[in-house]
C-alpha cells in the first residue's frame, strides 16, 4: 500500500450499545478512520488525551448510569481539555431546543438519531477535514508571505 497517511482517529460515545454497534461498524466499512468506542463521557475523557481528529457524542449519555455524565457536560469537559477537536452531537430528540443548547456549547453539528445519521455524519466529517486542510493552506500562506 503506498498511502502513508495517517488515518484519522474518531471517538464514538454513545451509551446505547447497539446504535453504537451499527454506526461503529458504518464507519469501519465506509470509511479510512481508526474508530474507538465508548459507553460513558468519563470514558472518553479519560483518553482525551489520545487527541482524536472528531468526536461523535450523544446527548444524553446516562441511560446505563443515571449518574453518569450526559452529553453536554461531557461535551464542556472535552472543549476544556481541547476546544479544538471538532464534536458532533447525537441524539434521538429532533428538537430545536436540543440544537440551540448543542451549538452554545460548541458542538460543530448536531445530527438526530435515524436510518440516514451515517450518511450525515460522512457529510460533516468530509466538511470538517475540509475546512482543516483549508485553515492550514491559510495559516501557512500567511506565515509564508
Amino acid at each position: 500500500m503506498m498511502n502513508n497517511k495517517i488515518k484519522p482517529l474518531i471517538f464514538l460515545v454513545d451509551d446505547d450499545a447497539l446504535f453504537l454497534k451499527s454506526i461503529e461498524i458504518d464507519f469501519t466499512q465506509n470509511t479510512e478512520s481508526y474508530i474507538k468506542t465508548f459507553a460513558t463521557g468519563e470514558l472518553c475523557l479519560e483518553n482525551i488525551s489520545q487527541n482524536p481528529d472528531i468526536i461523535i457524542l450523544d446527548y444524553y449519555l446516562n441511560s446505563i448510569d443515571i449518574n453518569a455524565i450526559n452529553g453536554i457536560e461531557t461535551l464542556d469537559r472535552i472543549k476544556t481539555a481541547n476546544p479544538l477537536i471538532p464534536v458532533i452531537m447525537l441524539s434521538s430528540q429532533d428538537k430545536i431546543e436540543v440544537a440551540v443548547i448543542c451549538m452554545k456549547h460548541n458542538a460543530f453539528d448536531y445530527v438526530v438519531k435515524s436510518e440516514t445519521a451515517f450518511v450525515r455524519l460522512k457529510k460533516i466529517i468530509t466538511t470538517i477535514f475540509q475546512t482543516q486542510k483549508t485553515e492550514k493552506a491559510l495559516s501557512w500562506y500567511m506565515e509564508n508571505m
